[in-house]
């Protein structure tokens, strides 16, 4: 709980009593490797804090799985249009190392963001990051090239590539498990 309270705290600090009400609405999971936390075409009624392990938020497309989003130790991650639209997600959320997992119900958080000015401040700051994330993930889709995605990726999760299978990786990068094999025996 304590690496929870640290990353809320980094985001938006919070008085004793808004963190003790906001610690209080969290469950957590010790989960196993491929522990499905959120299955395809169901609402996602969870923000979840990764405390320590390795979640992966991916779809499907023409049969194959993409993956979206790889989120390491210390990281949120949610399936944000689910949460916030209450509608099924199109995304499935699994984690890929035995893991330990926070999460806020939907209605937990709206019930503390609704009697805390604090709470609901913090949640409109996550929200503004994660918007943020995803614009710049599409724009480094859009303007670099697969090396430059790389090495921004090693530059900013360096422990990634021992914890996360390559096929996961080229797939987040956007790129062919061929052409990031290429990439790697370049350096």
């Amino acid at each position: 709980m304590e690496s929870l309270q640290k990353a809320i705290a980094a985001i938006s600090p919070l008085s004793d009593e808004g963190m003790s009400a906001f610690s209080q609405g969290w469950k957590h999971w010790s989960t196993t490797k491929d522990f499905v936390l959120l299955k395809e075409n169901t609402i996602s009624d969870y923000i979840y804090f990764i405390e320590k392990g390795v979640a992966r938020i991916y779809y499907y497309k023409n049969g194959r799985e993409i993956t979206e989003w790889i989120a390491l130790d210390g990281q949120f991650f949610l399936s944000i249009t689910s949460f916030f639209q209450r509608t099924p997600s199109y995304l499935t959320i699994q984690t890929i190392e035995p893991s330990h997992v926070y999460g806020i119900h939907h209605d937990d958080l709206m019930k503390l963001a609704g009697e805390h000015h604090e709470i609901e401040r913090l949640l409109r700051k996550m929200v503004t990051a994660s918007l943020i994330l995803s614009q710049e993930r599409m724009d480094s889709i859009q303007f670099e090239s697969a090396q430059q995605r790389y090495e921004k990726l090693l530059k900013t999760s360096p422990q990634i590539v021992q914890r996360v299978p390559l096929t996961y990786i080229a797939s987040f990068l956007g790129i062919t498990l061929e052409t990031l094999s290429r990439i790697r025996s370049q350096r």
